[in-house]
């Protein structure tokens, strides 16, 4: 008898506990579900922004190894696509400056005729998850570096 007076006090109250219970771990389980998510996302933006940076530094070496700069102004190297189709790397080579190289040991003196040809190269590369549209995962990477040519100089200096 004393354990049927226990059982109607309790007026269901595990029942509201347990509730209360499932509740708070299913708020927890969705929050972490919402922080893995954006985890990925952003570790897909950075893998996105990873690729285009190595595109450009492709984008760069293939610029300094074509070899031939001209003076006249910029050169514009073709575009290039990668085999996946995802990254695409534009480069170009601009003409800056002319100045004789200082050093007596190396240009044999002032008026030797030796002259640094000074170049900038800089590569564009875009990184896109859909070769064929836009996409909120893009990612684009400029980078530049200056270089000079050492040569015969011109008439100009």
């Amino acid at each position: 008898m004393n354990t049927l007076m226990q059982h109607k006090q309790q007026n269901g109250a595990a029942l509201v506990v347990g509730l209360i219970l499932l509740v708070v771990i299913t708020v927890l389980a969705i929050s972490g579900i919402n922080t893995s998510t954006t985890g990925l996302a952003m570790a897909r933006n950075d893998q996105s922004y990873e690729n285009a940076f190595q595109a450009a530094e492709t984008g760069i070496e293939q610029a300094l190894s074509q070899g031939s700069f001209s003076t006249v102004g910029e050169t514009i190297l073709p575009e290039f696509v990668y085999p996946n189709g995802h990254e695409v790397v534009n480069s170009t080579i601009d003409f800056e400056d002319e100045t004789m190289v200082p050093d007596k040991a190396f240009s044999l003196g002032s008026g030797s005729g030796i002259s640094a040809l000074h170049f900038l190269a800089t590569a564009e590369a875009e990184s896109r998850r859909d070769p064929d549209g836009t996409t909120d995962r893009d990612a684009t990477a400029l980078h530049t570096q200056a270089f000079y040519v050492v040569g015969p100089q011109s008439s100009t200096l």
